[in-house]
């Protein structure tokens, strides 16, 4: 095993070293294979905890630089363990100012759109790469987003 290659994989994703091992095993050492078959895993691993109960969690909001546009996001998860998390926090925040940026009428509409710092990754994506990451349930609740005048 080649453990510089753990650690960049560890790195890149945030996933667990056992997780990120068994990709490289499964990948015979391709870094690229490997983020392929965490991705994939995510999506299977998301699939699989959509339907648990999401009682914790927070609400995030972003105002837009110039004032004129602000949001709220309530990002719920199963535990206060995960909801506490750094990179929880920073989810929530990243999806405030995505709502601040590509207004949405509703939250599946929201989940569609292209993710503004990732083009080609969209927002489902994003949220489903965190489930894998946490191992637990993530959901965006509800949004609002207030546009001066509107």
């Amino acid at each position: 095993m080649d453990y510089t290659k753990l650690k960049q994989l560890r790195a890149d994703t945030g996933i667990s070293f056992s997780t990120c091992k068994k990709a490289l095993e499964e990948a015979d050492g391709d870094m690229k294979k490997a983020k392929e078959f965490l991705k994939k895993w995510g999506v299977e691993t998301a699939q699989k905890k959509a339907d648990r109960e999401t009682k914790a969690g927070g609400v995030f909001t972003y105002m837009h630089h110039n004032r004129k546009v602000a949001t709220l996001i309530e990002l719920q998860s199963e535990t206060d363990f995960v909801s506490g998390n750094d990179e929880f926090q920073s989810l929530g925040h990243e999806l405030a100012m995505q709502a601040a940026s590509v207004p949405a009428d509703n939250v599946e509409e929201f989940m569609k759109q292209d993710y503004i710092r990732e083009s080609g990754k969209t927002i489902e994506a994003l949220v489903k790469e965190h489930i894998a990451k946490f191992g637990e349930n993530i959901q965006i609740a509800r949004f609002v987003r207030w546009e001066l005048g509107g």
